[in-house]
């Protein structure tokens, strides 16, 4: 979202994210499969999560539309900082590789699943910064199985919020076909660093949570100015 609006020069708010919320979706869809071929993605906890927040992310796409798209762009930048900070933090451990559903678990994933759906859709963002945290609160996986396994939330929250979206005419698909074209050269290349990196969780949860600071910063900088 933040690209096409200061990069691309997308003007509506709205569209950039109607447009990226259906270029994320299909990415994702596109992107979990190399990780379901490299056995990162935990199905159960994933499915639980993805299906508690798609409700959500109806109705914060629905309320996202009725408010000033620089709002909502100043808002998003301070929940991206605030969800990044708190990934800074010394994890008690690497987290679980060995997770598995279970009744309690299921009792923590779906109402953090509803929360996240909610917001993602507010913000039109399928993406990980929001999911990869949450998977990793609920479940105490690890982050690589977190980041593999937030892509069927993606792709869920993605696809429920571009067709809200799409729904007001709201979407160019014209960009979403050039998005996805790009997002598979990049989902390539993720593929092979997390093969090769994704044993250093502390080192990917780090260099992820300041990659959403910057955007963050970058973000509210240009919300603030066009106040």
């Amino acid at each position: 979202t933040p690209m096409l609006l200061y990069v691309v020069g997308v003007r509506d708010p709205h569209v950039a994210i109607g447009t990226s919320s259906a270029a994320v979706a299909a990415n994702a869809i596109f992107n979990l499969a190399g990780h379901w071929r490299g056995g990162r993605v935990k199905w159960p906890c994933a499915i639980v999560f993805a299906l508690s927040g798609v409700a959500g992310s109806l109705a914060g796409s629905s309320l996202a539309k009725a408010m000033d798209g620089r709002h909502l762009l100043l808002a998003f930048a301070a929940i991206m900082a605030a969800i990044a900070l708190s990934m800074l933090r010394t994890p008690k451990s690497e987290g679980d590789p060995g997770v598995h559903i279970t009744p309690k678990l299921i009792a923590r994933l779906a109402p953090l699943g509803v929360a996240t759906g909610f917001v993602a859709g507010f913000f039109g963002v399928g993406g990980g910064f929001l999911i990869v945290p949450g998977l990793m609160l609920a479940t105490d996986m690890t982050m690589s199985n977190a980041a593999a396994s937030s892509l069927v939330s993606v792709a869920l929250f993605g696809l429920t919020t571009s067709i809200n979206y799409a729904a007001s005419n709201l979407v160019d698909w014209r960009m979403v076909s050039l998005l996805l074209a790009g997002g598979m050269i990049g989902g390539g290349a993720g593929l092979f660093v997390v093969e090769k990196w994704g044993a250093r969780g502390l080192l990917l949860r780090r260099a992820f949570a300041f990659a959403v600071i910057l955007v963050a910063a970058f973000v509210a900088s240009k919300a603030i100015a066009q106040l």
